[in-house]
């Protein structure tokens, strides 16, 4: 698909997509021309029955509902890119809802759980330990995205190591700081971090590998947490490196730092993308109450009546509506 390329290579030049972000289009767009093809029709050409046929096929195959919504924005932003090169006079997308879906909260541990993980890492032997240890403190301590993390350079490190400058979704760049424990995890990794290839040249990354992108990837770094997460006895389907980013907002929030600030810190554009921790925040709140309050543990039945003393004598208590009669029995 000719027109799939150049809207790739303008989310490049124009937005600054990330390589991700460029295989979840394709994957995306891939899939749209391969259901039309039996159809003997092109993305370029669809029609609005065509995307209505293709997002019902998805539900066939299973798909989540935030997979289908996600694949349509996918094919929204390829219409509108095609419409404004003028390769098209409609968006066959315009009209098509998007399909309902309930956010998730993300997944929540405990500072004891992160310090249990954090803890299992220092007991690794060897150097992949101290690299263990270094990923995940580094991952804590400042809430970075697992491909953020993997694809740091030294050269992004301070020279004291109090801060990083990253480069998050859209090129942007942000700085964060580097806390206590995690500066003297790095220091440990960085005194044996290999600092050249087998051919004798400079290796750039933090986390290098010998795979084919020179550093740790996202996958492996999955894997490390996830049995880890096995060893000190956690759950390992709870646990990712994108579980720890979440951690690192939501304690911050708990420990009562600013929402702007938490926002800045994550590199998220939007204040409502941060806000979802609020309300992981009051969920959690209102669970403790559920809990530990006297009354809310033994709340009544509705409807019930409620026995209170007074004066020595009891009083009946009901619900207004119970005590409301028609006006002509009153």
């Amino acid at each position: 698909m000719a027109g799939l390329e150049r809207f790739l290579e303008m989310l490049v030049v124009e937005r600054g997509a990330s390589p991700n972000t460029l295989d979840a289009y394709r994957r995306d767009l891939e899939d749209f021309g391969r259901f039309l093809h039996p159809r003997q029709a092109r993305p370029e050409t669809a029609t609005a029955e065509d995307v209505r046929a293709w997002l019902a096929d998805l539900g066939e195959r299973g798909f989540a509902a935030t997979t289908v919504a996600r694949r349509l924005s996918a094919l929204r932003h390829f219409y509108r890119f095609l419409f404004l090169e003028g390769e098209r006079r409609d968006d066959p997308t315009s009209r098509i809802d998007r399909p309902r879906t309930r956010r998730p909260l993300p997944r929540l541990l405990s500072p004891e759980e992160v310090a249990a993980l954090l803890v299992a890492a220092a007991g690794r032997p060897g150097p992949e330990g101290v690299r263990l240890l270094a990923l995940l403190e580094l991952l804590y301590a400042t809430g970075l995205r697992v491909s953020e993390l993997v694809g740091l350079r030294c050269g992004a490190l301070a020279p004291d190591l109090r801060s990083l400058r990253v480069v998050g979704k859209g090129g942007k760049e942000r700085l964060v700081p580097i806390g206590g424990r995690a500066r003297a995890a790095l220091r440990e990794w960085l005194a044996i971090r290999p600092e050249r290839d087998a051919r004798g040249r400079p290796i750039p990354w933090l986390f290098p590998s010998r795979g084919k992108s020179g550093h740790l990837t996202r996958q492996r770094a999955l894997q490390l947490v996830k049995e880890l997460a096995a060893e000190c006895g956690l759950d390992p389907a709870r646990l990712s490196p994108h579980v720890l980013r979440h951690a690192f907002a939501t304690h911050l929030l708990e420990g009562g730092a600013d929402l702007r600030a938490v926002q800045a810190l994550l590199g998220h554009a939007d204040i409502a993308t941060t806000q979802i921790y609020t309300h992981l925040q009051t969920e959690r709140l209102a669970q403790v109450v559920t809990q530990h309050h006297p009354l809310a543990r033994k709340a009544p039945q509705e409807g019930a009546a409620v026995r209170c003393s007074k004066t020595g004598s009891d009083r009946e208590h009901r619900s207004p509506a119970e005590h409301e009669q028609p006006k002509e029995h009153r």
